[in-house]
């Protein structure tokens, strides 16, 4: 009989334990939502992975709570994700889920309306839901309300912070709402120069104006040098756009020169036709132009970092067959091996010696570099085949 009992008071206990717990739907994400419109709430998911020891933490010591457990069974309709299988996959590019444990909370039209993260103590846990669970965030689709004109602050900041990876275009379309709201004689917060930086893309923005106008505000938390920097890239953005030929997959150098170099200046003007160059035409695979613009950016090599001179020594072994090109190449790879030899950089310096008739200190680089990946548990395959074809 005392078996019975004790059997019975421990299920008993397992099923209260379970039930003032947060309860977790097992259901389909589009059933999710369609659940929260149908019972104007908001979805709670805890995005979580199966090896995150926080997220660990959180289901044990904090997803257990009675007081947890009644707030959030009452007001929200609740999942756990994982996303790093099935949906959750589709779930973590769609809201930007990049760290763990993420807690997303969505209206009843997918929207986010708040995103927050990391190990939470109960009573923060609980007060954070209670703000998210406001008559604001049920209104219905942010788009929709943004649309009908909606002009709060909060609501605007709201949407930028939210969408910024989402959803670009629409977090910037907000950010101009809120600048535009904004009295002229009204000082610029630290944080509000972080939201006007991040959505300006062009000197066409109706957002430039205001960075033109609020300069004083700004250089307050950045030096004016950097400033003047952030205006050049701005400006030059526009005439970068007009001067590439995506049909021809070329750039047209004299007319982005001619247009540039009256708002920029020359050296700021060819700095950066350098640097477009190079990005570009790697891009699309056009490596005879990539080789010249390499050489020069490059021709001063003692003023850049080894790691970014390793990139194009790469490139040039995979592309490249010029021996003067390949020369130099050598140099800017024996840069970064002169910083520090890693089965990476020395196997590039072996190939390129390789491909330039030095066989013998190609030999040297590529046994140093099939050794230092096997003692990093690395793959050496690519510095033993180099070795068999010296040899």
């Amino acid at each position: 009989m005392k078996k019975i009992f004790s059997g019975l008071f421990l299920i008993t206990s397992i099923i209260t334990f379970a039930q003032e717990a947060i309860q977790f739907q097992d259901i389909p994400f589009k059933d999710l939502i369609a659940k929260a419109k149908k019972e104007n709430k908001i979805v709670f998911i805890d995005a979580y992975a199966s090896w995150c020891g926080p997220c660990k933490m959180m289901e044990k010591n904090i997803f257990t709570q009675k007081a947890v457990g009644d707030y959030y069974n009452a007001n929200f309709v609740n999942a756990r994700i994982d996303m790093e299988k099935g949906e959750g996959r589709e779930v973590a590019a769609k809201y930007g889920v990049r760290s763990y444990p993420t807690y997303l909370f969505l209206n009843g039209d997918g929207e986010l309306v708040s995103q927050n993260f990391g190990y939470m103590e109960e009573a923060p846990f609980i007060t954070m839901a209670k703000e998210i669970n406001s008559p604001n965030n049920k209104k219905g689709s942010l788009k929709e309300r943004f649309a009908k004109g909606e002009k709060d602050s909060e609501f605007l900041i709201n949407i930028m912070k939210l969408n910024s990876a989402s959803d670009f275009d629409f977090a910037k379309k907000a950010s101009e709402r809120y600048f535009q709201n904004k009295k002229a004689t009204e000082e610029l917060s630290k944080e509000d120069i972080g939201f006007l930086l991040f959505f300006l893309k062009s000197a066409d923005d109706p957002n430039y104006k205001v960075f033109t106008a609020k300069k004083a505000d700004i250089i307050k938390y950045l030096p004016e040098e950097t400033y003047k920097e952030f205006d050049n890239q701005i400006k030059l953005s526009k005439v970068l756009e007009q001067s590439i030929d995506d049909k021809n997959k070329r750039i047209n150098e004299e007319y982005f020169m001619k247009t540039a170099e009256p708002l920029v200046g020359k050296y700021n003007a060819e700095l950066k036709l350098n640097q477009t160059k190079l990005s570009y035409y790697e891009q699309n695979a056009n490596f005879a132009e990539y080789e010249k613009a390499a050489l020069e950016y490059y021709k001063n090599s003692d003023s850049f970092e080894p790691n970014e001179l390793l990139k194009a020594a790469w490139i040039f072994s995979e592309h490249v067959k010029t021996p003067a090109s390949l020369k130099k190449a050598a140099e800017w790879a024996e840069k970064s091996v002169m910083r520090s030899e890693t089965s990476e950089n020395t196997y590039i310096l072996a190939k390129i010696y390789s491909l330039t008739g030095n066989k013998e200190m190609a030999k040297t680089y590529a046994e140093m570099s099939r050794d230092l990946a096997k003692q990093a548990n690395k793959d050496s395959a690519l510095a033993e085949e180099l070795l068999k074809q010296i040899k």
